[in-house]
């Protein structure tokens, strides 16, 4: 870590990358600010020694180390030092896809995450930086993919507001895919996935919700059509029926239909896409 207040900034006019820093840089005393329009650019700030007190939203927040906060775009807050030092290290980004990235991460919003340091996010900031100062005038688009890496661990890892995070939901979904990964193409109900976790059905109706988004049923349905396209891949001669019934659908017009709703094409053309690819 650095021990003197370190900030590269990127002009940004113009720029059409997908994601880029604007911002990244590591502070050893934090200075108390207000900024009532907010900041331009999305802004994540971590504590990484002492502790500072967050305004957002209306609402207080502590910072204490391994702390952090996600800000969107002109977001008024303000924050000040608590003790004798606040060390912290931060990121402001944009980018042309960078809405549309964070509403898929469903990281679009503006909230406190807690436990950062268990899975070293300071760290990838870091590597940032490092990158920066070994290679100025070529690190924008690198950056652009630690910013990307980033993102996709905060809305893995990421405790928001001391809720649990994304992978802690999927330690304990765990036993049950690894379970349909072996079953998918059998009789397979809600309650027989429930009983197979001795669980209500509500409650893994819950955990797959908050794990994939999905009830565990079109989890299901999402897994027997992804077996379905390794096989019409894997075996271009076997009839679509039969691929029908080695993924767990009884009938082959069922098949045909479920496949157009979730891939938007049929299997045929699907498999005729990339048997053709293959072989070229």
């Amino acid at each position: 870590m650095h021990y003197k207040k370190v900030r590269y900034t990127y002009i940004t006019v113009e720029d059409t990358l997908p994601l880029f820093v604007e911002s990244v840089g590591f502070n050893p005393q934090e200075q108390d600010f207000t900024r009532p329009e907010g900041y331009p650019y999305y802004h994540y700030l971590q504590t990484v020694e002492g502790e500072g007190n967050f305004t957002f939203n209306g609402k207080e927040y502590s910072l204490p180390k391994g702390r952090g906060v996600l800000l969107k775009p002109y977001e008024p807050h303000s924050y000040y030092t608590t003790g004798k030092k606040w060390s912290t290290i931060y990121v402001t980004f944009g980018g042309a896809s960078v809405v549309s990235i964070l509403d898929t991460l469903k990281l679009n919003f503006s909230s406190m995450y807690s436990d950062m340091e268990d899975f070293q996010f300071a760290q990838i900031i870091v590597e940032m930086m490092k990158k920066i100062e070994a290679d100025a005038e070529f690190s924008k688009h690198d950056l652009s993919s630690y910013l990307y890496g980033f993102l996709i661990n905060l809305r893995k890892h990421g405790k928001i507001n001391n809720q649990p995070s994304l992978s802690h939901f999927y330690e304990k979904v765990r036993p049950i895919v690894e379970w349909l990964e072996t079953v998918y193409a059998e009789e397979v109900g809600l309650e027989d996935m429930a009983n197979h976790m001795n669980v209500s059905a509500q409650y893994l109706n819950r955990l797959f919700q908050d794990t994939f988004g999905l009830s565990p049923y079109s989890f299901l349905i999402q897994l027997r059509i992804n077996k379905a396209k390794e096989i019409l891949i894997r075996n271009p001669d076997i009839p679509l029926k039969n691929v029908a019934f080695l993924v767990g659908f009884n009938d082959a017009s069922n098949f045909v239909a479920t496949f157009k709703k979730k891939e938007g094409i049929t299997p045929k053309r699907f498999r005729d896409l990339h048997v053709k690819k293959k072989r070229e």
